[in-house]
C-alpha cells in the first residue's frame, strides 16, 4: 500500500465515478459509490464533474474531522499528516523511505 497527498487520493477517487442522466434528463447525475453518500449533479457532465471534485474533498474531511478511516483506494492511502511530514523528511535527507505515486 502506498501513502499519497490529498490531491492525489480525489485523483484515485474519481476513476470510480459515475455519471447519469436525470429521470428528467435535464441534469447528470454524479455519483462514488467507493464513498457511501458521496453524490451532487450538475447542468451537464463538467459541472457534475465539478461538483463531484467538491463533494469528494467534503465527505473526505468531514470523516477526516469525524476521526473515520478513508477507505484504501487502488493500493492508496491517503497521507496524515505526520506521515506527509516523514515523507518530507525522508526526501530531505534523501533516504528515500517514501516514493511519489
Amino acid at each position: 500500500m502506498e501513502i499519497i497527498n490529498f490531491s492525489q487520493y480525489i485523483k484515485e477517487i474519481l476513476k470510480y465515478a459515475e455519471y447519469r442522466k436525470g429521470n428528467d434528463s435535464t441534469c447528470v447525475i454524479a455519483i462514488v459509490p467507493i464513498l457511501p453518500g458521496c453524490m451532487t449533479q450538475g447542468n451537464n457532465f463538467e459541472e457534475a464533474r465539478a461538483n463531484l471534485i467538491d463533494a469528494i474533498e467534503l465527505w473526505i474531511t468531514v470523516g477526516l474531522q469525524e476521526r473515520e478511516e478513508m477507505p484504501v483506494v487502488n493500493g492508496y492511502k491517503l497521507a496524515s499528516t505526520s506521515e506527509i511530514q516523514e515523507k518530507e523528511q525522508a526526501l530531505a535527507v534523501g533516504t528515500g523511505v517514501f516514493s511519489y505515486a
